[in-house]
Order: C-alpha cells, then structure tokens, then sequence
C-alpha cells in the first residue's frame, strides 16, 4: 500500500528558504502529489505577505501551484469538531489540531510537519514524521 502524506503549513514555505537541502527536500515533495487542505494555502499565504513581504501576485502564483501540484482537501465542520478532540486529547494547538483532523479525515497515514512531535501516532492511525530528519 502507497502511503497516503499529508504535509503541513511550514515544509512548503522552504520553497523560499536560502538554505539549500531544504528547498531541495520541499521542491521534491511538490512532485509527489501529496495531501495539504485550504489551511494550508491559506497559512502560506498569510506567512508569504506578512513574513517575507511578498508581492500579491507571487503569492498568489505560490498558492496556485501548491493548488496544482497538491490534492487540496476542504476544511470540514466534521474536521473543525474533530479538532478539538484532537487538541484535548494530544495538547496540540487547535490549528496544528486541524491539520492533524483533516490528514486523518482524508485517511492520511503520515503528516510531515517540522513544528509537531516526530514520530507520534495519532489515534494509533497517523504518524507525525520531520522530513528534514535523516531515518
């Protein structure tokens, strides 16, 4: 079975980083066709125009190729309830919380995230893996 990824907000804004091994790690992982959710455009976004000061229009071309090269999953009030059991039960903030929920709700079996807990099993169901650290 072909693991299903889902990959969190902070791995796609390397795609701007100078540093080089992870630009590399994150250009390859757009090539595979992997899981994000509107929050994750939406928090790319969000970094891109407040953080590095982005123009609009690339911002707006970064979101639209994420959108392209990515299968984009709705934020769901299932997933907004979901969220919060998960925030409950893991101490996750809520909007790790609903990334977590939107990865299990689409039956995700791995999350790459650099800001969460490498190697957690949520629920027994999805593993939390760090991309950046060597296996």
């Amino acid at each position: 079975m072909r693991d299903r990824i889902f990959i969190d907000s902070n791995i796609w804004l390397y795609l701007f980083d100078v540093e080089a091994s992870k630009k590399s790690k994150a250009l390859s992982l757009l090539k595979d066709n992997h899981f994000i959710s509107t929050q994750v455009l939406s928090e790319n976004a969000n970094v891109c125009l407040r953080k590095f000061k982005m123009d609009i229009e690339d911002v707006r071309h970064h979101v639209e190729n994420l959108s392209h090269q990515c299968q984009v999953l709705e934020i769901t009030q299932k997933i907004i309830f979901q969220a919060f059991s998960i925030h409950k039960d893991y101490q996750y903030s809520y909007y790790d919380s609903l990334i977590i929920s939107a990865a299990l709700e689409h039956d995700c079996n791995i999350l790459y995230s650099e800001d969460l807990q490498s190697r957690q099993m949520i629920y027994g169901k999805l593993k939390i893996e760090n991309p950046f650290l060597s296996s």
